[in-house]
């Protein structure tokens, strides 16, 4: 059996116990059949062997994404799917090239039930205009396979047509046996909200922001903003996504600000000023995440987002660092 196919027969049924176990497994294949994370590990003069924790491993910074083909085992496969980060003309956008897409969108929707039941339980309908107008977006892959696979009939996706969906969500919240996710980019939503108010259409239901206001509004902070959508959609908590192109995982947060990494995900905290500088239960400090999903790119990731760690795991996402780029996905300053 090849390690690929070993690894993913794990992979399905991680848990925190068994995280660490996987993870250091990953990184030692990582850091021989990843090309560019191979050459960044000897650019540091770090060798795999001398790693026995996840605070050692060496974490390839994102941008890597914009600038290489970031594969493992990349002779063994083609790429059957792409995706692109959002971003404004001017800026590089990152590359996500993926082997095998049904591995994508199997693990969404398994991180999803997790949390939040059965995707038949849901009627799902989006505001992402700017991830389908650049296309190749990881979130809209997603939506889109939540819809299909809940068996609901009406479209999910709204353009820029406040009225169409102001009447879909009208007819979603006619079926008593399913919840209404609605599922927009920040600017979004807060353009339905300033053109529709507190609407009846938009009480009810489950509001999950995904950040991002891609040079269409000014950034706020996360309690500014939810208390705006909160004038609009009712007091229950605004719920986030924390995604990127560069993952193929998602943590979710339920209303309260904090996110919860499921069973693939795990973040940890480094000094802003020391990249080197990595603590397991460290208070606050710039995120690297590992995402055991990335089995075909790179799961060890050096991030620009700011977060500060509770004690129970969650973590709430401060802003970015100074001089990086303002992304999507909740990546709000």
């Amino acid at each position: 059996m090849s390690f690929r196919a070993a690894y993913l027969s794990d992979f399905s049924a991680v848990s925190a116990a068994t995280f660490e176990a996987l993870a250091l497994r990953l990184f030692r294949h990582q850091a021989v059949h990843c090309p560019p994370y191979r050459q960044w590990l000897a650019a540091l003069g770090r060798r795999p062997e001398t790693v026995a924790r996840l605070e050692d491993i060496p974490f390839l910074p994102i941008e890597f994404f914009k600038t290489h083909e970031v594969r493992t085992a990349p002779a063994e496969w083609e790429p059957q799917e792409l995706f692109l980060s959002s971003g404004t003309t001017l800026q590089q956008r990152s590359r996500h090239l993926l082997r095998d897409p049904k591995l994508y969108r199997q693990n969404a929707a398994r991180i999803f039930e997790s949390l939040y039941g059965p995707l038949t339980g849901y009627k799902f309908l989006a505001l992402l205009p700017s991830y389908l107008e650049q296309g190749n977006s990881s979130l809209v892959a997603m939506v889109d396979y939540f819809a299909q696979a809940s068996g609901q009939k009406q479209p999910a996706f709204f353009l820029r047509d406040h009225a169409a969906l102001l009447q879909a969500l009208a007819e979603a919240k006619q079926d008593a046996s399913r919840q209404v996710l609605l599922i927009g980019v920040s600017y979004a939503l807060l353009d339905l909200a300033a053109e529709y108010g507190p609407a009846p259409e938009l009480q009810n239901l489950t509001v999950l922001e995904t950040g991002g206001m891609k040079g269409r509004r000014r950034e706020m902070i996360r309690e500014e903003l939810h208390a705006e959508l909160q004038q609009a959609f009712g007091p229950a908590g605004i719920h986030s996504e924390y995604g990127m192109t560069e993952l193929l995982s998602q943590a979710y947060s339920r209303g309260d600000g904090r996110f919860h990494c499921p069973a693939p995900l795990r973040i940890l905290l480094r000094d802003p000023a020391d990249p080197f500088s990595v603590a397991r239960y460290r208070p606050d400090g710039a995120i690297n995440v590992i995402d055991l999903a990335n089995v075909d790119s790179c799961a060890f990731l050096e991030t620009k987002d700011l977060a500060r760690m509770h004690p129970d795991g969650s973590f709430e996402v401060l802003g970015r660092m100074d001089n990086s780029d303002v992304r999507g996905c909740n990546q709000m300053a």
